[in-house]
């Protein structure tokens, strides 16, 4: 009979491609259905969240500089990665959502398809939303997607990974970054997929992973002047998403509000979509001569 001591597995924070503790020190109970405790979790405060933030300005450019498929290619890396920690996922999406281990076993198969998906879109969504514009002159008329830029997204609460996939990988997938907010009662596996993205070839930055209280952490990214958009999937309180929805406001940040998803189904290209700018450009043909603009 073994006498030894398990090694409790000590989460943290994903932050700029580091694992740091939250920089307030604490941390709070995670515990699984039936209210039997799992693990401690980081308890990130607003300096945390400006730590993301920061990470997620200084990453952008370079990963919107990627061509779309090479972030195809590193997000497809990411779904083979969490391939071969499928077991480990299995275990805590059980533990997190209260299912069977082959119920878990079916929504984390879902995650990793997902991340095929949509790393199959990186190169294809430009020529759904771009292309030619028919006008009435003698020049050329091109519009084509361009990322958002820094994107906050607040993880669903229940689903506590296939959803989290189904938010943060279409917001890479365009060349935006994000700062993630895990889900409050389950952020187990939000902040697992952290130490996947650590190890794929996912650049430090890209995707930042916070846990904590979501009405604690989200004002702060909601006002911040240097995110553009926020994603409220998980918000459940009305009065708080009416509140971020106003605190977004400050510098226009485009905002997709919360509403009944039903995870497992088709997600369609919405969320690809949400988080892009369209640049059109145009150029004179003809006796015009050979010079261009664009807005």
């Amino acid at each position: 009979m073994s006498d030894r001591l398990t090694v409790l597995k000590t989460y943290k924070l994903y932050v700029g491609g580091k694992f740091p503790r939250s920089e307030s020190g604490r941390v709070y109970e995670v515990t699984d259905s039936k209210n039997k405790w799992l693990a401690n979790a980081p308890l990130s405060s607003r300096k945390d969240a400006r730590d993301a933030v920061v990470a997620a300005r200084k990453a952008q450019g370079g990963w919107a500089g990627k061509t779309a498929y090479l972030r195809g290619q590193i997000l497809y890396r990411v779904a083979e990665m969490l391939e071969g920690r499928k077991d480990q996922f299995v275990r805590e999406v059980a533990d997190a959502e209260g299912l069977s281990k082959s119920k878990a076993a079916v929504v984390v198969d879902a995650a990793i398809d997902r991340w095929v998906w949509y790393a199959g879109w990186t190169d294809k969504v430009a020529q759904i939303v771009g292309g030619g514009n028919p006008v009435a002159g003698p020049f050329f008329n091109l519009s084509s997607p361009e990322p958002t830029g820094v994107v906050t997204v607040v993880a669903p609460q229940e689903s506590s990974f296939l959803g989290l996939v189904s938010v943060i990988a279409p917001v890479i997938a365009t060349g935006n970054t994000a700062v993630v907010i895990a889900s409050e009662n389950s952020p187990l596996p939000a902040l697992s997929l952290g130490e996947v993205l650590a190890t794929s070839d996912l650049p430090g930055g890209v995707v930042n992973i916070l846990s904590g209280r979501t009405a604690e952490i989200t004002p702060s990214l909601a006002s911040h002047q240097d995110v553009n958009a926020i994603d409220l999937a998980g918000v459940e309180d009305d009065d708080l998403a009416k509140e971020l929805e106003v605190a977004a406001a400050d510098n226009l940040k485009r905002v997709v509000r919360p509403q009944p998803v039903d995870w497992s189904a088709d997600p369609g290209t919405h969320r690809l979509t949400a988080f892009l700018e369209t640049k059109t450009v145009w150029h004179p043909t003809g006796s015009l001569g050979a010079s261009g603009s664009s807005y």
